[in-house]
């Protein structure tokens, strides 16, 4: 993809393994949000929402003809909007990150409220595409990380681990039933650890290192994703 100057002259990408795309002039994908875009808040966390969006879904479509991100769901949700809107409803700032070639993705999340960071290493897993959501926002309070996948996360499930993060704790995550979920808390003192990531474990390494703030959640959305097209049916 390449921006374009105000005169149609064709601009160098920017030279880092991502870019958000208004980091030099505004881009379609990044303009500005009207306030008919920004849902009411349920709470305004002082942290910022990482929404993991570059992934291939390679079992939803074998043949790569379908974004499982742009799939809608029984009442007509797009999935991955919709994972962006309840994120959106706790922290005020989200970057989704997503591949470069992803630009009808990119325009959906932008339209949601985000604020789209193309990664190239995405394609090297989940842990490239986190770190690059990472540094885009270093300047961050603390980091909800969620995956546009899993759009059936209770808001009050967000807002939980956000709250626990506002309060003080390194590193939240939610459980259901005893079983580990999503979206997952990272306080500022992570944040080179975080940028440091690479390949597909994403941070399981750091919730093994760390002490971790358990939240106890009657949300079964925590560990619900769509990886087949069955998967949009579920409730």
């Amino acid at each position: 993809m390449t921006p374009e100057t105000p005169k149609g002259k064709v601009k160098p990408l920017c030279p880092w393994a991502f870019f958000v795309l208004a980091c030099e002039d505004v881009a379609p994908h990044n303009r500005p949000h009207s306030l008919s875009q920004v849902p009411p808040m349920a709470y305004a966390s002082l942290a910022t929402g990482v929404l993991l969006a570059a992934g291939y879904g390679s079992r939803f479509d074998p043949d790569g003809l379908h974004n499982k991100l742009l799939a809608r769901m029984p009442d007509g949700t797009v999935v991955a909007h919709e994972a962006a809107h309840r994120l959106l409803l706790v922290v005020t700032r989200v970057l989704a990150v997503v591949r470069p070639g992803s630009e009808a993705l990119a325009r959906m999340l932008n339209d949601a409220g985000c604020d789209v960071v193309f990664s190239t290493a995405a394609e090297r897993g989940m842990g490239a595409s986190l770190a690059a959501g990472v540094e885009a926002s270093a300047d961050a309070e603390g980091w909800v990380v969620a995956l546009a996948d899993m759009p059936r996360i209770a808001v009050s499930t967000v807002e939980a681990v956000a709250r626990a993060l506002d309060g003080g704790a390194s590193i939240v995550v939610p459980f259901y039933l005893g079983q580990r979920g999503h979206p997952v808390g990272f306080g500022p003192e992570h944040r080179d650890a975080l940028i440091a990531l690479d390949g597909d474990t994403g941070a399981r390494a750091l919730l093994s290192a760390h002490p971790v703030a358990r939240v106890d959640v009657d949300d079964p959305g925590i560990l619900r994703d769509v990886d087949t097209p069955e998967d949009l049916q579920q409730t």
